[in-house]
């Protein structure tokens, strides 16, 4: 059990650990969560080829999706390391990406296989909340303060933008729209059940949802608002909300019977966070730039259109992952005068790397994950897990809507981030609630 914990409590801290050097988006940063996850990964081999650590429910419950990511892993191997044949652009760069890739499968099991009881779902849930917060914090600082420098580094670009320890500052949004999920989720999780039948229990819901013991929780999300707003990310706050709203409809159907506590948390959080601290964060700055986006005059809808060509050009087994930088100059014209090394459009640059033969079980995967999310919130009575359920629908739907306009999927420490939350709904269905997981 002890040695368990530990392995539970690595993956976490690795899982924390990687935003903080720049996101883990360039390579003398990323290694180091590779090794890191190859090395926890042969610890569990070992442990699991001795006898001391079984196979959990989850795991064995999530037998579909882990063929499925299973199969686009081994098909990109074959695919770019068959004998005599390079289908690859750039070999180096898509090997890179093989690497990552595999490493996030790694994150998929790990997860299914380390996290089995409701504590240990609690810890990852409650430190992924915290380490959202301290990229907001950071974020937040950063912008009042004018500061152009991460760590001791001097900032490229979003000079005078919070962007926490990554790069771009849609990057550290992206990062925000999940942590916030599972914030949500948890405040969710705590609403006392049973329904208001007068206005005096309805306030004194309300009050006990922003001032009660969920206060910390509270903070916290808060604070990640502020955070996502002083980003100035335009896809990143409007995926967001419509996140939270879509998942909230779902939710209001699927916690009927704490419907007054999850309208108060939702209306507070419009009201609340975002009408008042938005006046004092920059909120309208954020409004003017939403109204002022002109998909013409930006060149990076520009570049995504052109990308549609190349596409186009390898529509079956792609150009090879990583390799966009290489085959964008081939569509490239006199309009694009910056350098992309990625398309700003996952929806774009994942077809456009890994063609239909990719795209398939990728897809396959998105969509098993989002129905098992849907499923958790109807057929479980577990809050906790109910909420968890309410969480990945809200962080799937936010981080789909994102990838249309930017790519924080191909930042390695988001999209570990993204893995992990898809592999929750399995967590949620098949883990015991916590009076019979004592024992686990």
């Amino acid at each position: 059990m002890r040695q368990q914990d530990l392995l539970a409590a690595g993956l976490i801290l690795i899982l924390v650990w990687m935003p903080l050097p720049f996101g883990s988006n360039q390579p003398m940063y990323w290694v180091y969560g590779e090794v890191a996850l190859q090395a926890l990964t042969l610890v569990v081999l070992v442990m699991l080829s001795l006898g001391s650590l079984g196979i959990s429910d989850a795991f064995r419950g999530a037998r579909l999706p882990l063929s499925i990511f299973l199969f686009f892993v081994l098909s990109q191997l074959t695919i770019h390391h068959w004998p005599g044949v390079q289908w690859s652009a750039d070999q180096s760069a898509t090997n890179a990406q093989l690497i990552k890739s595999i490493c996030l499968f790694e994150v998929f099991c790990l997860t299914l296989l380390l996290i089995t009881n409701e504590q240990r779902f609690k810890w990852l849930v409650v430190t992924l909340l915290i380490a959202g917060t301290f990229q907001a914090v950071y974020g937040t600082l950063m912008s009042v303060t004018g500061t152009d420098y991460i760590w001791n580094y001097q900032k490229v670009g979003s000079a005078g933008e919070a962007t926490g320890t990554f790069v771009n500052r849609n990057h550290l949004a992206g990062y925000l729209e999940m942590t916030l999920a599972l914030g949500l989720g948890l405040m969710i999780a705590n609403l006392g059940e049973g329904r208001s039948r007068t206005w005096r229990q309805f306030f004194r819901s309300w009050a006990q949802t922003l001032l009660g013991p969920k206060v910390r929780i509270r903070v916290c999300l808060i604070l990640m608002v502020i955070g996502l707003i002083l980003t100035r990310s335009r896809m990143g706050n409007t995926a967001f909300f419509v996140g939270m709203g879509i998942a909230g409809m779902i939710g209001l159907f699927v916690f009927r019977k704490s419907q007054t506590g999850v309208v108060a948390l939702f209306v507070s959080i419009l009201v609340i966070d975002i009408l008042l601290l938005g006046t004092f964060f920059g909120l309208e700055e954020l409004q003017q730039r939403l109204e002022q986006t002109s998909a013409d005059q930006e060149q990076r809808f520009t570049a995504v259109l052109l990308s549609i060509g190349l596409v186009q050009m390898a529509p079956w087994l792609g150009h090879g992952l990583g390799t966009f930088y290489t085959v964008f100059p081939q569509v490239r014209n006199h309009e694009i005068s910056m350098f992309y090394d990625h398309a700003h459009a996952d929806l774009m640059q994942f077809p456009l790397e890994v063609g239909i033969v990719g795209m398939g079980p990728l897809v396959a995967l998105f969509c098993l994950a989002f129905y098992m999310a849907l499923r958790v919130q109807v057929t479980r009575h577990n809050r906790f897990y109910r909420a968890m359920g309410f969480s990945v629908t809200m962080a799937m739907i936010s981080i789909g809507l994102h990838s249309s306009t930017d790519f924080n999927l191909q930042i390695f420490a988001n999209a570990a981030t993204f893995v992990c939350i898809m592999a929750m709904p399995w967590l949620a269905m098949y883990l015991p609630s916590r009076r019979k997981s004592r024992q686990t």
